[in-house]
């Protein structure tokens, strides 16, 4: 399994008021598999991607990602962890202005360490459609160019795991339509895990299997 979560839980707030986000969640996703999780606001999904993603601690239960024990692991072996092994993309950009759709790309990969960074983002903006706008600032770009490049960013490293949240809820129906067939294409080239959050069945379609999210539990699973 490239993810497995069994009985998670996580709790935010206060000890006075605490709020239940999470309330014993089961999941489990094959290596390659795609599943979209689709659920109303507030469901917990984002949540439940955050804990996936190592983005979030747990309160309780287990959940192995890529074939590691997030369960006990701190922030910084966290954060390594998905180095080279997970990939996000999210509904917001992220881009840093001041750094150029390459540097956005190649800086976090230089970071981890991996080789030819530059030479290796280059490559995959040119997968994504942008080979043109390399030198271009996120301010020079539409909001679908910018999501392209997030999305070079989440896959140059060729992870083994890709997590979206609403990877179209900023941009209109034409180009959201254009993101999908691309964050798909990619995870196919790449043989990638893909979790994908939407509020739309019509995206949700596109995945092997759909999971609903109810009040923090996962009701119904669906071929």
């Amino acid at each position: 399994m490239a993810i497995a979560a069994h009985n998670v839980t996580l709790t935010l707030g206060s000890d006075k008021s605490p709020v239940e986000i999470l309330r014993g969640v089961d999941l489990e996703v094959p290596a390659g598999a795609s599943v979209a999780l689709l659920g109303p606001s507030g469901s917990g999904k984002s949540s439940l991607m955050a804990v996936l993603a190592g983005l979030e601690r747990a309160n309780g239960g287990s959940i192995r990602v890529a074939g590691l024990d997030f369960t006990t692991m701190d922030e910084d072996e966290l954060a390594r962890a998905r180095r080279g092994r997970i990939g996000i993309v999210l509904q917001a950009f992220h881009l840093l202005p001041t750094m150029t759709a390459l540097e956005n790309v190649a800086v976090p990969l230089e970071l981890a360490g991996i080789a030819d960074p530059f030479g290796r983002a280059a490559a995959e903006l040119e997968a994504v459609g942008l080979g043109h706008r390399l030198t271009h600032y996120p301010a020079q770009l539409s909001g679908g160019e910018q999501q392209r490049v997030a999305i070079a960013r989440a896959m140059a490293s060729s992870p083994a795991i890709i997590f979206a949240d609403e990877p179209t809820g900023n941009l209109d129906t034409a180009t959201g339509h254009a993101i999908i067939d691309l964050i798909f294409a990619r995870r196919a080239a790449l043989g990638a895990t893909l979790l994908i959050i939407t509020h739309d069945p019509e995206l949700a379609q596109h995945c092997d299997r759909i999971v609903v999210m109810h009040d923090g539990i996962i009701e119904e699973r669906a071929a």
